[in-house]
């Protein structure tokens, strides 16, 4: 067996270090009571598999808050690597004085099951609605249901599997943004045995 080497660690305050994370454009609104806006989330993630859920944390300050909490539904759009700058100016300015979508260069398109628009740019639309609201101190987390998804039609390949590495994903680790490399394996891989060649 190798001879491990040493590992030094030093002892960190407990903080939020969990990474990388997808930064994520959520859309909400689009009613009369609230045009259609932004926020950038890097707080989100699968939560249950059946039925399929996810979560979303906003700061109670932030705009989209009170329009979340109030209509109960949003829509998770995944960016590209190439949208990292609208995804940034999107979580820098507030929707309560700017027109996100347009200050963004980004299309609103109607969604397929709930009242915010889909961002039409983004490869990949997660439609939600929220299922309950944890107060859990800076954030509130909605945990919402996963009701319809809508992907671009070209990161579908010609078995009708999903190739979302093909548009470029990107990530956010420490306050910064990265494109995400290479493959280096498939779930399972590990264990998986090595198919055996021809011989001839």
């Amino acid at each position: 067996m190798a001879r491990k080497e040493t590992i030094e660690k030093q002892s960190w305050k407990p903080g939020n270090v969990l990474s990388p994370a997808p930064p994520v454009l959520v859309s909400c609104g689009g009613t009369q009571a609230w045009k259609p806006n932004l926020i950038t989330i890097a707080w989100a993630g699968n939560i249950c598999s059946d039925p399929p859920m996810l979560s979303i944390s906003v700061r109670p300050e932030r705009y989209s808050h009170e329009i979340i909490r109030t209509m109960r539904e949003f829509v998770v759009n995944v960016p590209s690597a190439g949208q990292a700058r609208a995804v940034d100016w999107c979580g820098v300015v507030s929707g309560r004085n700017e027109d996100k979508f347009s200050g963004a260069g980004l299309t609103p398109a109607p969604a397929l099951k709930v009242g915010p628009p889909i961002v039409r740019e983004c490869p990949l639309n997660i439609e939600c609605r929220v299922r309950q609201s944890l107060e859990l101190g800076s954030h509130t987390m909605f945990v919402a249901e996963v009701v319809a998804v809508q992907v671009s039609a070209d990161l579908i390949d010609g078995k009708g599997r999903l190739r979302l590495e093909k548009c470029g994903l990107l990530a956010f680790a420490h306050g910064q943004y990265f494109a995400l490399g290479r493959r280096i394996g498939r779930f399972g891989f590990s264990v998986r045995k090595r198919s055996r060649g021809v011989r001839r």
